[in-house]
């Protein structure tokens, strides 16, 4: 069995946060020892989510597993945090729509529609994925930054040419 971060125990309509190295894959309880989450179709029965076949898939397939099949050996936990931010739908509809989309294929993209935001989806009604902005804010910080030490470089570099060029006009007059 998969340890859990935390000693709560899911309850149908919560969301499971599963930690996979790089990434977290997300999936919906919803009781009696399953979830509902969406995955790559190349998958098989009780096959893990794989992360490059997920940025690589433009379809993902909506699947009703048992828990310890989608959770593996990964640690995961309950992790319902939105809830600060929105009003959770009522249980009852979040399971049915949640087994409404169960075999169903849906488009896939890492940015826009993935596990995290089909899960906060049906949750919230609002489909958010933190993973994703979390990357796209490290990304622009990182991209700001080489940017900021091209623009300093650019300086150092245009002003020590200034001063070689100076130099020369010196040499001229002398």
């Amino acid at each position: 069995m998969a340890p859990t971060l935390y000693d709560k125990k899911p309850e149908p309509g919560d969301l499971i946060e599963i930690f996979r190295g790089n990434y977290q894959h997300w999936a919906l309880y919803v009781g009696d020892g399953f979830v509902v989450h969406l995955a790559p179709p190349s998958e098989g029965p009780g096959t893990r989510a794989n992360s490059m076949m997920s940025v690589l898939s433009d379809k993902a397939k909506v699947k009703k597993e048992e828990i310890w099949d989608v959770v593996g050996h990964d640690q995961w936990c309950v992790n319902n945090q939105l809830d600060e931010k929105y009003q959770v739908r009522p249980i009852r509809e979040i399971l049915r729509e949640a087994q409404a989309y169960v075999d169903q294929e849906m488009p896939y993209c890492v940015f826009r529609g993935n596990c995290e935001h089909f899960v906060t989806d049906l949750r919230y009604g609002k489909a958010e994925s933190r993973q994703v902005r979390q990357a796209v804010g490290m990304a622009a910080m990182v991209g700001f930054g080489i940017l900021a030490v091209a623009g300093i470089a650019a300086i150092f570099a245009g002003g020590s040419k200034k001063n070689e060029e100076e130099e020369e006009e010196e040499e001229e007059y002398k």
